[in-house]
């Protein structure tokens, strides 16, 4: 199956490689330069490991912050640290049907509350996984007092 593109503009400057085995149940994800290593485990498992939900959080915060970061730039905006908590909720419906939703609480300190809350705006229509979830999972953006 072939993902839809834009590659007739657009030029690779990354591809993530990664291999798991198993699944969420005590399975292993691993990248190719080895820099990723982890033990899977279900959502609420004491088992050692991590579960696909926070690795997704984890990876589309660290996205969304670059992404308010170049906006930033683009807007000459000086920033100090941005942080966000991302909460991931595995949702069932009716006892087949699974579904994410999401929530970024935001701390952008140091700037005017409207103008982080433009970055904020800007990021979200910048972010890779921003883009690839929209309109397939709720998402609500929480800006935190700066």
């Amino acid at each position: 199956m072939e993902a839809k593109s834009d590659s007739g503009r657009a030029r690779v400057i990354y591809t993530a490689r990664t291999r798991t085995t198993g699944g969420r149940d005590h399975g292993i994800a691993r990248s190719h330069d080895g820099n990723l290593d982890v033990k899977l485990t279900t959502p609420g498992s004491t088992d050692i490991g991590t579960n696909p939900e926070q690795l997704f959080g984890a990876g589309w915060a660290a996205c969304f912050a670059s992404a308010i970061s170049h906006a930033a730039r683009k807007n000459k905006v000086t920033l100090g640290q941005i942080t966000i908590d991302a909460e991931l909720d595995l949702h069932l419906a009716d006892n087949t049907d699974y579904f994410l939703s999401a929530r970024f609480n935001i701390s952008i300190p140091g700037i005017a509350r409207a103008v982080a809350h433009d970055l904020v705006q800007q990021a979200e229509r910048l972010c890779p996984y921003s883009k690839a979830t929209r309109g397939n999972i709720e998402v609500t953006l929480n800006l935190l007092t700066t």
